[in-house]
């Protein structure tokens, strides 16, 4: 079984058992640091009991390019126990591309120079994940997914490189 299939299935189990419980976010802001393939920070502010807005601000950057981008995301929390709870939403984001300068040398010993080039992105973005506050501390970890749709660069979806662990501090 794949996988995703095998998250999906967690996670439908897991609302089907919680849907009568009450979420209680257990602070109305957190802050704190997101790491992964995109690594940045964020800021969750809850709106009540079960409903969240979050912002991410990330960069991810490889040899060939960099990318910086701006997520906006509504989330919706269920509690599995006490401490533990999981999350799922809906979002989008913006941001630019860049791909970085680089040369090429061809089978004939021309090289080829290929300059630096930036464009706009914009994404349609998803979010599932778990909680953990910590007890009797302000920190809070979580782990999650956040697939998204690219709707410019070369309008794909991705859902490999969009783990993330994040860290936050709960006020």
């Amino acid at each position: 079984m794949k996988v995703s299939t095998k998250f999906f299935l967690l996670l439908t189990f897991t609302f089907l058992f919680s849907a009568g419980a009450y979420a209680q976010l257990s602070s109305q802001h957190a802050a704190g640091l997101r790491f992964g393939s995109a690594t940045g920070f964020n800021y969750r502010y809850a709106l009540n009991d079960v409903n969240a807005i979050e912002g991410i601000l990330s960069v991810q950057s490889n040899s060939t390019s960099s990318r910086f981008r701006l997520v906006g995301l509504y989330q919706y929390h269920q509690p599995i126990n006490e401490d533990f709870s999981w999350y799922w939403g809906y979002g989008g984001s913006i941001g630019s591309y860049t791909r970085k300068a680089f040369q090429s040398q061809q089978p004939d010993g021309t090289i080829n120079m290929h300059p630096r080039t930036s464009e706009l992105a914009l994404s349609v973005d998803g979010i599932a994940g778990v909680e953990y506050n910590i007890p009797t501390t302000p920190i809070a970890v979580s782990l999650d997914v956040k697939p998204y749709f690219d709707f410019l660069q070369s309008s794909s979806f991705r859902i490999i490189d969009t783990f993330g662990f994040s860290v936050r501090y709960q006020f």
